[in-house]
Protein backbone atom coordinates (compact mmCIF):
# COMPACT_ATOMS: atom_id res chain seq x y z
CA UNK A 1 0.00 0.00 0.00
CA UNK A 2 1.56 3.19 -1.13
CA UNK A 3 1.06 6.26 1.46
CA UNK A 4 -0.79 9.22 0.29
CA UNK A 5 -2.22 11.26 3.44
CA UNK A 6 -2.10 11.39 7.08
CA UNK A 7 -5.50 11.58 8.80
CA UNK A 8 -3.82 11.31 11.97
CA UNK A 9 -1.38 8.71 13.40
CA UNK A 10 -3.72 5.70 13.32
CA UNK A 11 -5.50 6.60 9.89
CA UNK A 12 -4.26 6.92 6.36
CA UNK A 13 -5.32 7.56 2.68
CA UNK A 14 -3.42 5.19 1.14
CA UNK A 15 -3.55 3.15 -2.32
CA UNK A 16 -2.94 -0.64 -3.57
CA UNK A 17 -0.89 -1.29 -6.92
CA UNK A 18 -4.19 -0.89 -9.21
CA UNK A 19 -4.15 2.88 -7.82
CA UNK A 20 -7.81 2.05 -5.52
CA UNK A 21 -7.96 4.18 -3.13
CA UNK A 22 -8.44 2.97 0.90
CA UNK A 23 -8.60 4.40 4.24
CA UNK A 24 -6.41 2.67 6.83
CA UNK A 25 -6.14 2.18 10.34
CA UNK A 26 -4.11 0.93 12.89
CA UNK A 27 -2.39 1.84 16.10
CA UNK A 28 0.71 4.22 13.95
CA UNK A 29 0.06 3.21 10.85
CA UNK A 30 0.47 6.75 9.04
CA UNK A 31 3.63 7.49 11.76
CA UNK A 32 6.00 9.21 10.10
CA UNK A 33 5.30 8.73 6.55
CA UNK A 34 5.42 10.66 3.26
CA UNK A 35 3.49 10.89 0.15
CA UNK A 36 4.72 7.37 -2.25
CA UNK A 37 6.33 5.29 0.92
CA UNK A 38 5.32 1.81 1.35
CA UNK A 39 2.77 1.48 4.48
CA UNK A 40 3.46 -1.95 6.52
CA UNK A 41 0.76 -4.18 6.10
CA UNK A 42 1.56 -5.69 9.78
CA UNK A 43 0.51 -1.90 10.82
CA UNK A 44 -3.15 -2.06 9.06
CA UNK A 45 -5.88 -3.10 10.90
CA UNK A 46 -8.90 -2.30 8.99
CA UNK A 47 -9.20 -0.90 5.60
CA UNK A 48 -12.14 0.28 3.53
CA UNK A 49 -12.60 1.72 0.09
CA UNK A 50 -12.83 5.21 0.10
CA UNK A 51 -15.62 6.70 -2.54
CA UNK A 52 -14.49 9.93 -4.25
CA UNK A 53 -17.90 11.26 -3.76
CA UNK A 54 -17.30 10.88 -0.18
CA UNK A 55 -14.05 12.53 1.03
CA UNK A 56 -13.49 12.75 4.80
CA UNK A 57 -12.40 15.93 6.34
CA UNK A 58 -8.72 15.27 7.81
CA UNK A 59 -9.37 17.87 10.34
CA UNK A 60 -12.54 15.63 11.49
CA UNK A 61 -10.07 11.74 11.74
CA UNK A 62 -7.74 14.20 13.36
CA UNK A 63 -9.63 14.84 16.39
CA UNK A 64 -11.16 11.55 17.14
CA UNK A 65 -9.67 9.95 20.12
CA UNK A 66 -8.48 6.52 20.62
CA UNK A 67 -11.36 5.57 22.63
CA UNK A 68 -13.76 6.12 20.06
CA UNK A 69 -11.51 4.58 17.16
CA UNK A 70 -11.31 1.32 19.71
CA UNK A 71 -15.48 1.47 20.28
CA UNK A 72 -15.71 1.78 16.20
CA UNK A 73 -13.75 -1.11 15.75
CA UNK A 74 -15.55 -3.37 18.22
CA UNK A 75 -18.99 -2.61 16.75
CA UNK A 76 -18.41 -2.80 13.35
CA UNK A 77 -16.73 -6.13 13.14
CA UNK A 78 -19.66 -6.76 15.73
CA UNK A 79 -22.32 -5.91 12.98
CA UNK A 80 -20.51 -7.19 10.09
CA UNK A 81 -20.28 -10.86 12.24
CA UNK A 82 -23.97 -11.25 13.15
CA UNK A 83 -25.92 -8.80 10.76
CA UNK A 84 -23.77 -9.03 8.01
CA UNK A 85 -23.77 -4.96 7.58
CA UNK A 86 -20.33 -3.62 6.29
CA UNK A 87 -19.28 0.22 6.55
CA UNK A 88 -17.75 2.06 3.99
CA UNK A 89 -14.63 4.86 5.15
CA UNK A 90 -16.96 7.45 4.98
CA UNK A 91 -19.96 5.62 7.21
CA UNK A 92 -16.62 4.58 9.51
CA UNK A 93 -15.36 7.89 10.06
CA UNK A 94 -18.96 9.16 10.49
CA UNK A 95 -19.53 6.57 13.58
CA UNK A 96 -16.48 7.25 15.12
CA UNK A 97 -16.88 10.66 15.52
CA UNK A 98 -20.38 10.45 16.60
CA UNK A 99 -18.89 8.06 19.12
CA UNK A 100 -16.61 10.54 20.05
CA UNK A 101 -18.80 13.49 20.29
CA UNK A 102 -21.34 11.42 22.49
CA UNK A 103 -18.69 10.54 24.75
CA UNK A 104 -17.24 14.12 24.89
CA UNK A 105 -20.83 15.66 25.37
CA UNK A 106 -21.41 12.50 28.29
CA UNK A 107 -18.38 13.78 29.93
CA UNK A 108 -19.54 17.51 29.63
CA UNK A 109 -23.09 16.62 31.08
CA UNK A 110 -25.34 16.87 28.43
CA UNK A 111 -27.19 14.09 26.48
CA UNK A 112 -28.38 13.77 23.32
CA UNK A 113 -32.55 15.12 23.12
CA UNK A 114 -35.24 12.41 23.05
CA UNK A 115 -37.49 13.91 20.67
CA UNK A 116 -40.66 12.34 19.82
CA UNK A 117 -39.80 11.81 15.69
CA UNK A 118 -36.58 10.24 17.13
CA UNK A 119 -38.47 7.59 18.90
CA UNK A 120 -41.13 7.24 16.42
CA UNK A 121 -37.68 5.94 14.27
CA UNK A 122 -36.66 3.47 16.68
CA UNK A 123 -40.54 2.17 16.08
CA UNK A 124 -40.16 1.83 12.28
CA UNK A 125 -36.50 0.54 12.08
CA UNK A 126 -36.35 -2.09 15.01
CA UNK A 127 -33.69 -4.49 14.04
CA UNK A 128 -31.29 -0.96 13.64
CA UNK A 129 -32.29 -0.15 17.05
CA UNK A 130 -31.51 -2.84 18.28
CA UNK A 131 -27.84 -2.73 16.63
CA UNK A 132 -27.76 0.40 17.94
CA UNK A 133 -28.42 -0.41 21.89
CA UNK A 134 -25.87 -3.04 21.39
CA UNK A 135 -23.54 -0.55 20.14
CA UNK A 136 -24.31 1.59 23.34
CA UNK A 137 -22.97 -1.19 25.43
CA UNK A 138 -19.98 -1.45 23.21
CA UNK A 139 -19.12 2.07 24.27
CA UNK A 140 -19.92 2.06 28.03
CA UNK A 141 -17.50 -1.17 28.02
CA UNK A 142 -14.62 0.68 26.38
CA UNK A 143 -15.06 3.99 27.55
CA UNK A 144 -16.31 2.93 30.94
CA UNK A 145 -18.74 5.75 30.77
CA UNK A 146 -22.60 4.70 31.31
CA UNK A 147 -24.72 6.49 28.19
CA UNK A 148 -27.71 8.16 27.79
CA UNK A 149 -30.68 5.66 26.89
CA UNK A 150 -31.02 8.19 24.00
CA UNK A 151 -28.19 7.63 22.26
CA UNK A 152 -29.26 4.50 20.73
CA UNK A 153 -31.45 6.13 18.70
CA UNK A 154 -29.29 8.39 17.18
CA UNK A 155 -27.00 5.95 16.77
CA UNK A 156 -29.51 4.25 14.67
CA UNK A 157 -29.57 6.35 12.09
CA UNK A 158 -25.68 4.87 10.96
CA UNK A 159 -27.13 1.29 11.00
CA UNK A 160 -29.72 2.51 8.48
CA UNK A 161 -27.24 4.32 6.51
CA UNK A 162 -24.93 1.53 6.01
CA UNK A 163 -27.63 -1.04 4.67
CA UNK A 164 -28.80 2.07 2.62
CA UNK A 165 -26.86 1.97 -0.87
CA UNK A 166 -26.16 5.82 -1.96
CA UNK A 167 -27.85 7.58 0.88
CA UNK A 168 -25.84 9.68 2.93
CA UNK A 169 -26.57 10.23 6.66
CA UNK A 170 -28.73 13.56 6.29
CA UNK A 171 -30.42 11.58 3.96
CA UNK A 172 -31.57 8.54 6.33
CA UNK A 173 -32.51 10.51 8.89
CA UNK A 174 -35.00 12.14 6.28
CA UNK A 175 -36.22 9.16 5.15
CA UNK A 176 -37.06 7.90 8.83
CA UNK A 177 -39.20 10.96 9.14
CA UNK A 178 -40.98 10.95 5.86
CA UNK A 179 -41.77 6.55 7.20
CA UNK A 180 -43.08 8.25 10.13
CA UNK A 181 -45.07 11.22 8.49
CA UNK A 182 -46.67 8.13 5.95
CA UNK A 183 -47.24 5.93 8.99
CA UNK A 184 -49.71 8.59 10.41
CA UNK A 185 -51.28 9.18 7.29
CA UNK A 186 -52.27 5.38 6.81
CA UNK A 187 -53.12 5.33 10.60
CA UNK A 188 -55.45 8.32 10.71
CA UNK A 189 -57.20 7.41 7.37
CA UNK A 190 -58.19 3.89 8.63
CA UNK A 191 -58.35 4.86 12.17
CA UNK A 192 -56.16 2.23 13.55
CA UNK A 193 -52.48 1.81 15.05
CA UNK A 194 -50.58 -0.57 13.15
CA UNK A 195 -48.83 -3.71 14.50
CA UNK A 196 -45.07 -2.30 14.50
CA UNK A 197 -44.29 -6.37 14.93
CA UNK A 198 -45.89 -7.61 12.23
CA UNK A 199 -44.52 -8.95 9.31
CA UNK A 200 -47.06 -6.93 7.10
CA UNK A 201 -45.83 -4.08 8.62
CA UNK A 202 -42.19 -4.54 8.38
CA UNK A 203 -42.28 -5.51 5.00
CA UNK A 204 -44.26 -2.24 4.45
CA UNK A 205 -41.80 -0.10 5.92
CA UNK A 206 -38.76 -1.94 4.22
CA UNK A 207 -40.55 -1.25 0.66
CA UNK A 208 -41.31 2.65 1.52
CA UNK A 209 -37.42 2.83 2.31
CA UNK A 210 -36.69 1.08 -0.95
CA UNK A 211 -38.76 3.43 -3.01
CA UNK A 212 -37.24 6.75 -1.11
CA UNK A 213 -33.78 5.26 -1.44
CA UNK A 214 -34.38 5.43 -5.02
CA UNK A 215 -35.89 8.86 -5.51
CA UNK A 216 -32.94 9.64 -3.61
CA UNK A 217 -30.15 8.54 -5.93
CA UNK A 218 -32.29 9.04 -9.12
CA UNK A 219 -32.29 4.99 -9.96
CA UNK A 220 -35.32 3.63 -12.23
CA UNK A 221 -36.70 0.66 -12.38
CA UNK A 222 -36.30 -1.04 -15.71
CA UNK A 223 -39.54 -3.16 -15.72
CA UNK A 224 -42.88 -1.50 -16.25
CA UNK A 225 -46.20 -2.76 -15.06
CA UNK A 226 -48.88 -2.65 -17.79
CA UNK A 227 -50.59 0.67 -17.10
CA UNK A 228 -54.12 -0.95 -17.08
CA UNK A 229 -52.87 -2.88 -14.00
CA UNK A 230 -53.02 0.43 -11.86
CA UNK A 231 -56.80 1.31 -13.15
CA UNK A 232 -57.90 -1.92 -11.82
CA UNK A 233 -55.86 -1.62 -8.73
CA UNK A 234 -57.37 1.65 -7.89
CA UNK A 235 -61.10 0.55 -8.85
CA UNK A 236 -60.75 -2.59 -6.49
CA UNK A 237 -59.39 -0.65 -3.48
CA UNK A 238 -60.76 3.22 -3.65
CA UNK A 239 -59.59 3.44 0.37
CA UNK A 240 -56.28 2.81 -0.59
CA UNK A 241 -55.90 4.40 -3.97
CA UNK A 242 -57.63 7.36 -1.67
CA UNK A 243 -54.40 6.68 1.01
CA UNK A 244 -52.18 6.71 -1.81
CA UNK A 245 -52.99 9.90 -3.10
CA UNK A 246 -52.75 11.36 0.60
CA UNK A 247 -48.96 9.72 0.23
CA UNK A 248 -48.16 11.24 -3.20
CA UNK A 249 -49.46 15.09 -1.89
CA UNK A 250 -47.15 14.64 1.21
CA UNK A 251 -44.40 14.06 -0.46
CA UNK A 252 -44.38 16.27 -3.13
CA UNK A 253 -45.30 18.91 -0.56
CA UNK A 254 -42.12 17.79 1.61
CA UNK A 255 -39.88 16.44 -1.13
CA UNK A 256 -40.46 17.13 -4.00
CA UNK A 257 -41.11 13.63 -5.37
CA UNK A 258 -43.56 12.09 -8.04
CA UNK A 259 -44.91 8.54 -7.24
CA UNK A 260 -44.75 6.78 -10.66
CA UNK A 261 -47.66 4.46 -11.45
CA UNK A 262 -45.54 1.30 -10.34
CA UNK A 263 -45.26 3.05 -7.30
CA UNK A 264 -48.64 3.44 -7.24
CA UNK A 265 -49.75 0.14 -7.57
CA UNK A 266 -47.17 -1.26 -4.93
CA UNK A 267 -48.00 1.40 -2.76
CA UNK A 268 -51.93 0.06 -2.91
CA UNK A 269 -50.97 -3.71 -2.04
CA UNK A 270 -48.68 -3.22 0.94
CA UNK A 271 -51.60 -0.43 2.28
CA UNK A 272 -54.06 -3.41 2.04
CA UNK A 273 -51.88 -6.38 3.33
CA UNK A 274 -50.55 -3.64 6.39
CA UNK A 275 -54.27 -2.68 7.25
CA UNK A 276 -56.45 -5.51 6.27
CA UNK A 277 -54.31 -8.97 6.62
CA UNK A 278 -53.57 -9.27 10.18
CA UNK A 279 -57.40 -9.04 11.23
CA UNK A 280 -57.65 -12.15 9.24
CA UNK A 281 -55.38 -14.14 11.60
Amino acid sequence: MEFIKNYNNNAALVKDDQGQEWIVTGKGVGFGLKPGMQVPEAKIERRFASEKDEEVEPDVVAGITPKAFEATDQIVKKMADEYQLSFTGYQYFALADHIDFAVKRTLDGGAAPDGMVAWEGAKLFAKEYRMAQEAVEIIEEVTHIEMAKSEAIYLMYHFINAESDGTKLQDTVRLAQYITGIVNIIQFQYGVTLDEGSFNYQRFVGHMRALMVRKIVGSKDTAELDPAILSLMEAKYPEEKETVDRIQTYLQNKAGWTLTPDDRVYLILHIWRVTHRDEEK
